[in-house]
């Protein structure tokens, strides 16, 4: 086992599938304990937290809606009450409905902005209020989206929701850096996770992929590993900034 993050204390949002699944994968394995939050997939968090402790790791698994903020509360307490402590946050947790704005209910944008937007700033305020009270740093990570620069159809409360939370992180990194607490973003491009399985059929990601420069969709664990990488002590000199992970898909758009 590595130890870019030994006996760091991470919690991971919707750490049950998909990017989040792999961060707490990746974080375990350069030697944190995490909380592996979910919402709706129990066993799978059950399955992540048994992977993490046989890397010889512990494990929390925290039910908790992040688009509610007493449950966020709650997340944080339950980890620093079996932890002792908070070192690393991956707001990660996100929702959204696809459909052009006019004719979007207002429950399903509510719903978006309420995970994607606001679960996003109860993570990092619960958690950065933890690290100043400790008083030794820590690091915050939002995993945001190229969607927060590109007008993609037929996503508007998300692509918002994505925008929002990149300018919010530059805002609280520098409210934190007297404290040395890191506030940075990583915004993937097209990742194969579950959830994009839900919105696109398999024909249309294999089309879809064949117009991205690197060929193909990324992978959660390519996300993770940056993810490591800016939770790292290697980057302790980079706060406010947003990596983009997305295999040329940005500078390989083109005008129709």
């Amino acid at each position: 086992m590595a130890d870019k993050l030994r006996d760091k204390v991470a919690v991971i949002t919707g750490a049950s599938r998909g990017i989040g699944r792999a961060c707490a994968l990746a974080l375990a394995a350069e030697g944190a304990n995490v909380t592996v939050n979910f919402r709706s997939h129990g066993d799978e968090a059950e399955e992540v937290a048994r992977q993490i402790r046989n890397m010889g790791r512990q494990a929390l698994v925290v039910q908790a809606d992040v688009g509610k903020r007493e449950e966020v509360q709650r997340l944080v307490e339950s980890t620093v009450a079996t932890f002792g402590r908070l070192d690393l946050v991956i707001a990660n947790a996100y929702a959204t409905k696809q459909l052009p704005v006019i004719e979007l209910e207002w429950p399903d944008v509510q719903r978006t902005t309420d995970v994607t937007l606001f679960g996003v700033w109860h993570v990092c305020q619960f958690g950065a209020q933890q690290m100043v009270k400790q008083g030794d740093g820590g690091k915050i990570l939002i995993i945001g989206s190229v969607h927060a620069h590109i007008p993609v159809p037929n996503c508007a409360p998300y692509n918002m929701s994505k925008a929002a939370v990149n300018h919010f992180a530059r805002t609280l990194a520098a409210e934190l850096a007297p404290y040395r607490i890191n506030v940075n973003v990583i915004n993937p491009g097209w990742i194969d996770t579950p959830g994009e399985r839900t919105l696109a059929t398999e024909e249309e990601i294999q089309e879809g992929a064949k117009k991205i420069p690197w060929g193909r969709l990324g992978r959660p664990d390519e996300i993770a590993q940056a993810a490591v990488f800016l939770l790292s002590d290697a980057a302790d000199y980079i706060t406010g900034s947003a990596l983009l992970v997305d295999g040329g898909f940005t500078v390989g758009l083109t005008l129709p």
